[in-house]
């Protein structure tokens, strides 16, 4: 027997106030009807309308102004972010990659701290002594990364780093399974010269080591 599952109306609801977003009925910016207005239009009755708004307000794409109305904050809805990550292949793991540690490594260059330093210098010492086993090898040169991105002292870049976290190890280790190589000394010079212009303060450096490193990286992937 095949079980009938009822979507709740706030949630039809909500849908059919974002496919009307989305086919550009209305604008960012513009303010949505009133719900008396709206209630007839979608065949539900107010208390759902509100319920349908406050769902797409979490979403990110509906604000409530007190006293001015419901405006659209967004053209729609971003999708789960674990369900991007999931979708996306090697080379657009490298590519976020990019966006956000080259600017983290330039920061890091002006931002570090004696303990920031330590704390890069270890972990890239961490790096070194795993280079036998792919899995290991991942896990010590994300540390690595990662101690990059907090020296930065953004705590936007670094929530963005650990929520791509879970996608960027399952990509690394599929990267380097098809490279049958992994840990070369240049490797990890490379690495060692990354970390050497940050405790030199050189933002250009860094922002250029890594860039080149994450690239020549997307490019093995040809």
């Amino acid at each position: 027997m095949v079980q009938v599952i009822r979507t709740p109306l706030a949630d039809q609801a909500a849908q059919l106030l974002l496919d009307r977003i989305r086919s550009g009925e209305w604008t960012l910016g513009e303010k949505l009807p009133g719900e008396t207005t709206l209630a007839p239009q979608l065949g539900v009755g107010r208390s759902t309308v509100r319920e349908a708004i406050r769902q797409l307000a979490g979403r990110g794409v509906l604000a409530s102004r007190q006293g001015a109305g419901v405006f659209v904050t967004a053209l729609d809805a971003p999708e789960d972010w674990d369900v991007v990550l999931r979708r996306a292949d090697i080379a657009m793991v490298i590519e976020a990659r990019v966006a956000i540690e080259t600017e983290a490594a330039a920061l890091a260059a002006v931002r570090r701290t004696p303990a920031d330093l330590r704390a890069i210098r270890s972990a890239l010492a961490r790096r070194a002594e795993h280079r036998d086993e792919i899995e290991g090898h991942v896990d010590a040169d994300t540390g690595f990364h990662r101690a990059i991105v907090a020296a930065a002292h953004n705590p936007i870049l670094l929530e963005l780093f650990d929520g791509f976290t879970p996608r960027l190890r399952q990509a690394m280790v599929e990267m380097l399974r098809m490279r049958h190589r992994f840990g070369e000394d240049a490797d990890q010079d490379v690495h060692a010269s990354l970390a050497e212009a940050i405790a030199a303060k050189d933002s250009d450096a860094a922002a250029s080591r890594s860039r080149e490193h994450l690239l020549s990286m997307k490019e093995a992937l040809a």
